[in-house]
């Protein structure tokens, strides 16, 4: 490595700036015969391999490879303090350091020194130079961390060398790696320089790397990405939903074989759920060939049936390009047949499919109370078996409705539109008696928490506005709420057949369109307005229309 001594504090690897040799008489000069940067790197492997003799990599050539980093960290630092305008008088330090740094790649042939590593003490000040001034040292630093924590060296290595790669990812961890790491890619990610590019795969590839270690580095980068849009957006720009995706995929088709290994696909499709918040986002989900990675794992019907539905909900939800591209690839057989069937699992008692065991009840609550503006309450899950089973089937029946609802809201006119609505006629009007059969469910349910609460508040246990809502959104009213949001465009679609049978249904429970209208109106005046004061006054249009379309009917 080669540095600039000149006007910068921050300096970078020289470009080279010689003539291009000449041309072959065919016009084609040696450059275009051989690849000289081949040959540079095997020139410079041949000149190491004899000034370096090859040491036995054992606990005594380890203390002296970090003796002989921390020594030249050292002396760097202490270069870049006493000379701090002369770069020139700290380079030689600089590519002393580099030197060192580019020795410790050795280490990853050798897993079983992990833990020696670490007991030197020599993790924090590794770390340290993701924060250097000159951005090459950082580079180093990163395909250092890629190199010991190297997916190849996990799978080759036997049970002590694995526990000794996990010892090793979570000492990282201990010392802020993922921070770094991130504060790394945002002087890395607005750049164009192709070492700078390459880190910045490199960073997300060490990324990866630790999750296959540890899976809570996913759950870590859920926390971290969950209620920070600048986050969210960041990691949509450094290809981070096309990275989630490329994980995702290779459950399409199989099922987690450990416990470990099952969190961390939950996780992994928190990170992506989170990641579908911010707009710009969903648009790369859909360049990137989400939805069809989504309905594939839908109709594979393994473990992340459940997490693909919720994922493309968010990627639906105010986005209608997601909406048009899922139905556009036939995505409708595959989310009305999840709606239909737990009618067919009730009817015949049979025993289902393994159901995906949502991890992430806190993000759902948090959607739901995003479209509301309130804040979300921690979720009651129930811990029996029975109630677990019974659980998870609900959150997947939640998860269709609010799928179908974006849907709805998605695509308003066309083609399109018709085959979503084509979809409530046919078999005689099936899903129209699955929907107002949840409709009921839902309705109920959320009518006994009214009650509970009006009886809370006859003992001096008063709640405030806010609180009841939250406590109704939790029992059913989102899912409610969703499914007259659905009945509201099925009625303003004024298709004779599908008017009729709501009234039949409705009547049948003695019910009226009243009923379902104020719902819609306790939804409208709940709207929140993160989305922006634009899209509140858009949906608050859309569901006054539904209202007055049943009123006047």
């Amino acid at each position: 490595m080669e540095i600039a001594t000149a006007r910068s504090h921050n300096p970078k690897r020289k470009r080279d700036t010689t003539s291009p040799p000449p041309p072959f008489s065919n016009g084609e000069t040696a450059a275009d015969e051989i690849d000289l940067s081949l040959l540079d790197a095997i020139e410079k492997s041949q000149s190491l391999s004899k000034s370096q003799p090859i040491e036995t990599l054992d606990l005594k050539t380890l203390k002296k490879l970090i003796l002989s980093f921390e020594r030249k960290y050292k002396e760097n630092i202490e270069s870049r303090l006493k000379y701090p305008d002369h770069p020139e008088k700290f380079a030689d330090s600089e590519i002393d350091l580099h030197n060192e740094l580019q020795k410790l790649k050795i280490l990853s042939s050798a897993p079983e020194l992990y833990p020696d590593l670490i007991t030197l003490n020599s993790i924090p000040s590794i770390l340290s130079l993701l924060s250097h001034e000159n951005t090459d040292i950082a580079i180093d630093v990163i395909q250092l961390l890629q190199d010991l924590t190297d997916e190849d060296v996990v799978e080759m290595s036997n049970e002590n060398e694995e526990e000794s790669m996990k010892v090793l990812v979570n000492t990282l961890i201990e010392n802020n790696v993922l921070e770094l790491l991130v504060q790394n890619l945002q002087r890395l990610s607005d750049s164009d320089d192709q070492d700078e590019m390459a880190a910045v795969y490199n960073t997300l590839a060490t990324v990866e790397n630790m999750i296959e270690v540890e899976p809570k580095v996913a759950e870590m980068i859920c926390e971290k990405t969950r209620n920070s849009e600048a986050n969210q957006k960041k990691l949509g720009q450094m290809n981070g939903v096309d990275v989630v995706l490329q994980a995702v995929a290779m459950y399409k088709s199989k099922d987690p074989k450990s416990g470990d290994e099952e969190e961390m696909v939950e996780n992994l499709f928190d990170c992506l759920c989170c990641l579908l918040m911010p707009l710009e986002n969903k648009e790369r989900f859909v360049k990137a060939e989400g939805v069809e990675l989504m309905i594939i794992i839908m109709k594979q019907k393994k473990l992340a049936y459940g997490s693909a539905i919720r994922a493309l909900d968010f990627a639906m939800t105010n986005y209608p390009p997601a909406c048009e591209r899922f139905v556009d690839v036939l995505g409708l057989k595959t989310a009305f047949a999840a709606f239909m069937v737990f009618v067919a699992f009730r009817a015949s008692k049979s025993k289902p499919w393994k159901l995906m065991k949502t991890y992430m009840e806190i993000i759902y609550l948090f959607k739901k109370s995003s479209l509301h503006g309130n804040p979300a309450s921690s979720p009651n899950i129930p811990m029996s078996k029975k109630n677990k089973k019974e659980r998870y089937q609900e959150e997947l029946e939640e998860r269709v409705v609010s799928l179908i609802a974006s849907l709805f809201g998605g695509i308003l006119r066309g083609s399109r539109r018709e085959r979503v609505l084509s979809k409530f006629v046919e078999s005689e009007c099936e899903k129209i008696d699955r929907l107002m059969e949840l409709y009921i469910r839902y309705s109920d349910r959320v009518k006994e928490e009214t009650k509970r609460m009006d009886e809370l508040e006859l003992d001096d246990l008063e709640m405030d506005e806010d609180e009841r809502y939250n406590r109704k959104l939790e029992s059913g009213l989102y899912t409610l709420q969703s499914i007259a949001i659905i009945l509201g465009h099925l009625w303003c679609s004024e298709h004779p057949r599908m008017r009729a049978r709501i009234e039949l249904l409705l009547r049948q429970q003695k019910l009226t369109k009243n009923d379902v209208k104020d719902i819609l109106l306790e939804y409208h005046d709940n709207i929140g307005d993160l989305d922006g004061p634009e899209e509140k006054e858009r949906v608050q249009a859309r569901v006054l229309k539904f209202i007055s379309a049943f009123e006047l009917s």
